[in-house]
């Protein structure tokens, strides 16, 4: 008996640690907001009813959009985040970056694929939202964990279609990779976490079938590129002006 408790608890505890923390998904809202200086807040729905944050940096003259995806536990203006949306939309592209669904912020990495499906849905409002505005061809850009849900909503039988994705700094293998009906860009920096730099080689070769996809290792860039997001912005330019146009 004593044995069932503890292990009743420890499931309750993982089940408890596992839910998406909305509460701070909105102070994160409440707190950015106010500072976008580029772009506009958005509010999209699930198919829950729940509303969730994304920022949309139009630009009059594209033909194509990009959903930004963010990484983990933080917003979609944050890091990296920000030069790829606000310089992409500057050189050409609509940008709907997005508020994916975080924990708490001591939760472990390892938790936060169960939020994986929430995480599709959410990406699946945004290609809608840009192809509602009139986008003829979507693309994704992600980052890290973000690149991980990202892989998730790829792998959704009925999902929207989309004509591009750029994973930049995935921490993990791709899966199922027979889902993916688009050129793919594995991008990733010199000194980017074990993790990435150890499964580049099975990345490589999981995309190297998929016609127009690539493999490219920024040099001198850690994993936030810190210091290198002009180069990160340009890299991913090129290979959206390559297979979006």
């Amino acid at each position: 008996m004593r044995t069932f408790l503890l292990l009743f608890s420890l499931f309750f505890s993982l089940n408890v640690l596992a839910q998406a923390d909305y509460a701070r998904e909105q102070r994160w809202a409440d707190e950015i907001t106010p500072t976008i200086l580029v772009g506009d807040p958005v509010p999209l729905t699930l198919p829950s009813g729940r509303k969730f944050l994304a920022i949309h940096t139009p630009n009059a003259k594209a033909q194509a959009g990009v959903v930004v995806v963010h990484g983990q536990g933080v917003h979609p203006d944050w890091g990296l985040i920000n030069p790829l949306r606000s310089q992409l939309s500057d050189q050409g592209y609509t940008t709907l970056s997005v508020q994916m669904p975080v924990l708490a912020a001591d939760a472990p990495g390892s938790a936060y694929p169960q939020l994986f499906p929430e995480a599709a849905e959410r990406i699946a409002a945004a290609v809608q939202y840009l192809r509602n505005n009139g986008l003829r061809k979507i693309a994704i850009v992600s980052h890290s964990l973000g690149a991980r849900m990202s892989n998730a909503f790829l792998n959704t039988p009925g999902r929207p279609a989309i004509d591009a994705w750029v994973s930049i700094g995935i921490t993990s293998e791709y899966t199922r990779p027979e889902t993916f009906d688009m050129p793919v860009l594995d991008l990733y920096g010199e000194k980017d976490f074990p993790g990435v730099l150890g499964l580049a080689q099975k990345r490589a070769a999981s995309i190297t079938g998929i016609r127009g996809s690539a493999q490219i290792q920024v040099a001198g860039a850690d994993h936030y590129f810190n210091g290198s997001t002009t180069e990160l912005v340009r890299t991913v330019k090129l290979f959206l002006d390559r297979v979006t146009r």
